[in-house]
């Protein structure tokens, strides 16, 4: 193990000094990480996972982009405008951003990136001999064209306020005709953008390196040019606990996981950082877009959908004693459907756990049901077994018997996406940062397995707030509508909030500027090493 690090090590000093050779690059100025899931893709179409979403955002830019505090920022676009009807936007680009220097244009030639590039890149993404796995940000477009070099316009079907936020995500990244051509197919493992990095090598399942792209266009407020690194390493290393030890031994430079076999090794059960390691490392906390919740489905009358039954296991169980135990106080109870960190979050723990309001609800149901021993039967995955173990047992005191299936991940999504299971968990990650995206689970058009509503909820009050919000542009208006929404689901419960997840970091003390957003996008333009 240890000679393939010291090789690997080798291998990228030599790589990032390649091109000037009288000065070579020391570890400090190369950030390195490890991807345990497998990167399948680094063609910014198929960007449908975070594995690939890392990668392509290094290499690649868009019309807009978030920041931290989920902003939308200019990026190619430096300025744009929105009609008065909210249907159509006009993008005017920057004249300076030039794609990575490649063959594909002529021996080491390079050109700017017009509005025509992203009119083909557009169309590459419709194109269903591609199959990009993005057509869906897509399905609200009329129609896009380069109104000339410099702006481009897009016109939509129906307003739909979060539109910037979808052209943020990778898939809507600029990518140049000749690469793709050049390639073809190949394009995934000779990527051509525009990005803070450009490709240089690639051995799947084994090691990925870019190099600073000398021509990136963006600055640091103090006039410098961006990136500060030298290069990228990243390692794929799956085993969990060899991930952990190539951090703790500092072979890498970022852990973003937090496995059972390791946190109480890092962790308080308060969830602080361990005193052995705090001149060592640095912990970063950050809510993260995805809330865990257990989902009733609500056709036909059954135990699981009935009334009573949801309302109590919605306040059976002590959400913050299982995230204390459980998960070292990584996470928020979650109080509405809406994640923290998001405009429409409903915030407010004061009723979250009400056993004895729960005990009487269910010798209600038991009183006009009939039904002296309630059961039901809730599928998660192996991932979650701790967690509705704990909730089984405390229902159990409130006189819900539960009896817990546990399937593999695809099965367990296969038969929920099909209305196969009566209750079921399941974790819902933001596509885009915006309210609307967890609202839209409850919209009675987009019932599974065409849409998220694996539910199959349905309240036409419900519907006609999400129509209305659609066609506010003032974004402060749309989330009084977004906490109307929010308030008829925690009324109704269809589906049972867990928790939000938060994005847990450890870093090396000598890592800085390395940012932390609630997307879990990775940034790396504006990070730097000191030396140790």
């Amino acid at each position: 193990m240890i000679k393939k690090i010291v090789s690997f090590l080798c291998l990228v000093l030599c790589l990032i000094s390649c091109k000037n050779k009288e000065h070579k690059h020391s570890l400090s100025e190369v950030f390195r990480y490890n991807e345990k899931d497998n990167i399948t893709s680094l063609d910014p179409a198929f960007a449908k996972n975070e594995p690939n979403v890392w990668a392509t955002n290094q290499l690649f830019n868009g019309l807009v982009v978030f920041d931290d505090s989920l902003h939308v920022k200019p990026c190619i676009a430096k300025s744009w405008s929105i009609s008065n009807d909210n249907k159509t936007y006009e993008f005017v680009l920057r004249d300076d951003v030039f794609f990575h220097e490649n063959i594909a244009f002529g021996k080491d030639s390079t050109r700017t990136v017009t509005a025509h590039d992203f009119e083909y890149s557009f169309d590459r993404i419709l194109d269903p001999k591609v199959a990009s796995s993005g057509r869906w940000v897509m399905q609200n477009v009329k129609s896009f064209k380069a109104v000339n070099d410099s702006v481009f316009k897009i016109d939509l079907h129906k307003a739909f306020p979060p539109f910037l936020g979808l052209l943020s995500m990778q898939y809507c990244s600029v990518v140049p005709k000749e690469a793709v051509e050049y390639y073809g197919t190949e394009f995934r493992s000779n990527p051509v953008g525009t990005g803070p990095f450009y490709f240089k090598l690639w051995v799947e399942n084994t090691k990925l390196v870019f190099r600073k792209n000398p021509l990136y266009f963006e600055k640091d407020e103090k006039g410098n040019q961006l990136p500060y690194l030298e290069a990228v390493a990243v390692t794929f290393y799956a085993d969990k606990q060899t991930e952990f030890l190539q951090f703790i031994q500092g072979n890498s430079d970022v852990l973003y996981d937090l496995h059972t076999s390791y946190k109480d090794e890092l962790l308080s059960p308060t969830g602080e950082l361990l005193p052995k390691y705090k001149n060592k490392l640095a912990l970063d906390k950050t809510p993260y877009l995805i809330t865990e919740y257990i989902a009733f489905f609500m056709e036909g009358q059954t135990v699981d959908n009935h009334l009573l039954i949801r309302q109590a296991i919605n306040i059976g169980f002590d959400r913050a004693k299982m995230l204390r135990y459980l998960r070292n106080n990584i996470g928020n109870p979650a109080t509405g459907f809406v994640p923290k960190g998001l405009p429409g979050h409903y915030d407010d723990e004061l009723n979250l756990y009400q056993p004895e309001k729960a005990k009487a609800l269910i010798d209600q149901y038991k009183k006009e049901t009939g039904d002296l021993n309630p059961t039901i039967k809730i599928a998660t995955n192996s991932s979650y077994t701790d967690l509705f173990e704990f909730i089984q047992r405390e229902l159990q005191g409130i006189g819900l018997n539960i009896q817990l299936e546990v399937l593999p991940s695809p099965i367990l999504r296969q038969l929920k996406a099909n209305g196969k299971l009566p209750t079921f968990r399941v974790g819902w990650i933001a596509d885009y940062p915006d309210a609307e995206n967890f609202l839209s689970l409850f919209y009675s058009k987009n019932f599974a397995p065409q849409g998220p509503n694996y539910s199959h909820y349905k309240n036409t009050t419900y519907d006609d707030l999400y129509e209305q919000s659609m066609a506010i542009t003032d974004p402060q208006k749309r989330v009084v509508m977004y906490k109307k929404m929010d308030s008829i689901i925690r009324k109704e419960v269809p589906v049972v909030s867990l928790f939000y997840d938060e994005i847990i970091r450890f870093k090396h003390s000598n890592v800085k500027g390395l940012t932390t957003n609630p997307t879990n996008l990775l940034n790396l333009k504006r990070v730097y090493k000191t030396k140790e």
